[in-house]
């Protein structure tokens, strides 16, 4: 019952984010990073939006909301952050579960592991694991 409760639902943490600039992060328990969000999306519509824009958008009578653009990607940004953010806890969450598991996907960026190999190769984080090399050799 425990990993039901633990467990992020990365579909929840996206549409937070949707709504609000870091509110998924919050959901997550990312408080430093949400903060961060918002910081670079205020930043930005200070920034590279026009000030009548924002006005505008503010009271709702945005005629073309493509005109602040910038602060939709910075906003589109932290939605696929928060949802990767939460399937990769998820993926750590899993593995921790189960350590007499072999390691099969990386700890931090969670890609699938080459056995050979005692580091990522996506994302060159080291394994806390002996390689085939490393390993004493069976006598028969």
């Amino acid at each position: 019952m425990r990993q039901s409760i633990d467990r992020k639902r990365p579909w929840l943490a996206a549409v937070l984010s949707a709504f609000v600039t870091g509110l998924g992060h919050l959901y997550l328990r990312r408080f430093r990073r949400a903060v961060g969000w918002l910081a670079v999306a205020i930043g930005v519509g200070l920034f590279f939006v026009d000030p009548a824009v924002a006005e505008s958008l503010a009271a709702g009578t945005l005629s073309n909301p493509l005109a602040a653009w910038p602060v939709f990607v910075v906003s589109l940004l932290s939605v696929l952050d928060a949802y990767v953010l939460a399937r990769a806890e998820n993926i750590l969450d899993a593995q921790a579960a189960e350590p007499d598991e072999p390691l099969t996907r990386c700890p931090s960026c969670g890609k699938e592991l080459d056995e050979t190999l005692s580091f990522c190769p996506w994302c060159s984080a080291e394994l806390d694991r002996p390689t085939p090399a490393d390993q004493p050799a069976k006598e028969p």
